[in-house]
């Protein structure tokens, strides 16, 4: 006797609820397996961004105290400059003496003449 319609259908339905079932089984493999890589890229590009940003810390440390000593560089030589200019200040006073009164003398009557006319202003 060959099979009636209900069986065929039966049949039929069961083979495709097994392969429904089959499929949602592999589906589910395949969104685990993603989010298991994904988790592990995650996890890969977080210990790179923390290695970058430790190496970017260590190196603005390292510039400030490079830093820190280009400046004391910088104000010894602006301190030197000071000397230097002031040696030559006095070695002209030393051989003009009376220039160099004159010359200051003037220098302060003129900045107490503006000083003056800034006030009444």
């Amino acid at each position: 006797m060959s099979p009636t319609n209900t069986e065929q259908l039966k049949d039929n339905l069961s083979e495709a609820g097994s392969h429904l079932k089959t499929a949602a089984s592999h589906a589910g493999e395949a969104v685990k397996g993603a989010a298991g890589a994904a988790g592990d890229e995650l996890k890969l590009g977080k210990a790179n961004v923390k290695a970058d940003l430790s190496d970017s810390a260590l190196a603005g440390l390292a510039a400030a105290e490079f830093g820190g000593a280009a400046a004391k560089e910088q104000v010894d030589v602006l301190v030197d400059k000071g000397r230097d200019l002031l040696d030559s200040a006095t070695d002209l006073i030393r051989e003009k003496p009376l220039a160099s009164f004159g010359v200051a003398f003037a220098a302060g009557w003129l900045i107490a003449k503006l000083a003056r006319s800034g006030g009444d202003k």
